[in-house]
């Protein structure tokens, strides 16, 4: 049995405080790790090591700390598949899944490579006589990431990447569920040049949690996670003076209309719907097809999608579409919305509920499961399901389908199949949802751009990764300065028109 470490000061440290979680292979249903959970103590002493870290790394110029970055992301790319089979042996996804999962990360970090570029303030010269205007971007100081067990590299990347850059140390808790994956990045950064201390990875449970937000060194707090959850960091977080951006649940909806390319669109639908068996934020949970006809002509497309579909482990390689969710706790919950589907009235085309595999009895597998005729008043509308299963809500009309989603209450991620760019552009243009695709059904923008949701997805005015990331993790400081060349005036005692 491997027992897990912390990562504190540049080395794996041993946890001291007695209490473990368990670490599961999600495929077999056995616990293959033990990763120990910090105490108050532990993560208090991580805390004021990272503050004692920062000053320096604070003071070392914007380029040198992209320059980390630039070897760090050349580290990141050598140990992809290394990294992707951590992923897989916790997660359950699949291996070519997995290596997305950390491309997505390092195109983070590569945008990081030229972080100076953001961190330049601004200025005016002889705003008024003889008076120059300037700002400065500086960091908050600590800073913590609280990351999902779902995507265990690219989560971990964009928090740790512009947070570093910008010149923070940071205190980053990954799920308990998949740790391993920030241990190894925690390693590289080590080799790409970043001092001892300026991250620590501390492993934990609520109460890690609690003193992450409680503590004063930390200025501010980044979480990915449920609703419920990223409203009580928010809360807390923001009680205590500081800035946070939680990011929540989701319920993603897709319009198909009538002139779609229904081939396309049920292709799409299998990969957003099914692929990571659902654990994705971004997944497509729910397809709006406009008109029976439409809604008829993609059920005789999706259907026998879903019987191709390979179920299976990681280690089965390419002849898997998609592995097991994450824990027991997850799958019973799956089925037990299933059921509800069912008991509500909903048409259960395909039902994954007893899917098993040879040699594997005791996995966390869902088969793929498709609904129909379903309404907004069934649990399996109301609640993110995180597994594989699509629900089909039939509309009547496009301004029909368009109120459902501005109705749901999330906001994160939403699509439209559509040959008309009329109806596009108005769905872009009307919908409250914070990323729209079209004709393109996860629309996770490139890390250049930013990140996030509207509603109950995302609490907080700043989002993940691209310029509102620096802006997140640095506080701006704006100078007036006027040198005086032999000029003799009195003192001022009210504010003056500097014109």
């Amino acid at each position: 049995m491997t027992e897990l470490t912390h990562w504190i000061n540049g080395q794996h440290v041993k946890g001291t405080s007695g209490k473990f979680a368990d670490v599961y292979n999600p495929a077999t249903g056995e616990v293959q790790a033990k990763l120990p959970l910090a105490s108050v103590e532990e993560m208090e002493a991580a805390i004021a090591a990272a503050a004692e870290a920062q000053k320096g790394w604070a003071a070392t110029n914007p380029q040198r700390r992209a320059r980390v970055m630039m070897r760090f992301g050349a580290l990141v790319n050598e140990n992809m598949d290394k990294l992707a089979e951590a992923i897989s042996r916790e997660h359950g996804k699949t291996l070519p899944d997995a290596r997305g999962d950390v491309q997505r990360g390092l195109e983070v970090v590569e945008v990081c490579m030229g972080g100076p570029a953001m961190l330049k303030g601004e200025f005016t010269d002889n705003g008024g006589p003889g008076i120059d205007l300037y700002s400065m971007r500086q960091p908050l100081g600590v800073v913590a990431g609280i990351t999902p067990f779902n995507f265990p590299a690219m989560i971990p990347m964009w928090k740790m990447a512009p947070a570093l850059t910008s010149g923070n140390a940071m205190i980053l808790k990954p799920s308990e569920r998949t740790p391993s994956c920030s241990l190894m990045l925690a390693e590289l950064l080590k080799e790409a040049g970043l001092p001892d201390g300026v991250l620590q990875v501390v492993n934990g449970d609520k109460l890690a949690v609690d003193t992450i937000l409680d503590s004063e060194t930390i200025q501010a707090v980044g979480f990915v996670g449920s609703t419920p959850i990223a409203q009580y960091i928010y809360g807390r977080a923001a009680n205590n003076g500081k800035r946070a951006q939680c990011f929540g649940g989701a319920k993603n909806h897709m319009l198909i209309m009538p002139d779609a390319d229904m081939d396309k669109a049920a292709d799409a639908l299998i990969g957003a719907g099914y692929g990571a068996a659902g654990e994705r934020c971004m997944a497509i949970s729910v397809a709006v097809p406009v008109g029976d006809k439409t809604a008829d002509a993609l059920i005789e497309r999706l259907v026998p999608r879903i019987e191709k579909l390979k179920v299976g482990p990681y280690t089965a390689g390419d002849d898997v579409d998609y592995g097991p969710v994450i824990t027991s706790q997850a799958l019973a919950r799956i089925k037990g919305l299933i059921d509800s589907g069912e008991k509500q009235g909903a048409t259960l085309v395909a039902d994954g509920r007893d899917f098993k595999l040879q040699g594997y009895e005791n996995g966390f597998f869902v088969g793929p499961t498709l609904f129909d005729n379903v309404t907004p008043e069934m649990d399996i509308y109301k609640e993110e399901i995180f597994g594989p299963v699509l629900s089909m809500v039939r509309s009547k009309t496009y301004d029909d389908a368009l109120k459902l989603v501005m109705d749901n209450e999330y906001g994160n991620g939403t699509a439209i199949f559509t040959a008309d760019g009329d109806t596009a552009r108005d769905f872009a243009s009307r919908v409250n949802v914070g990323m729209v695709g079209i004709n393109f059904p996860i629309p996770v923008p490139l890390s250049y751009f930013t990140f996030g949701g509207w509603k109950k997805s995302a609490f907080g005015d700043l989002n993940q990764y691209g310029p509102d990331a620096f802006r997140f993790y640095t506080k701006t400081k704006t100078v007036t300065a006027r040198w005086f060349s032999g000029i003799k005036e009195g003192g001022e005692f009210h504010f003056k028109q500097m014109d």
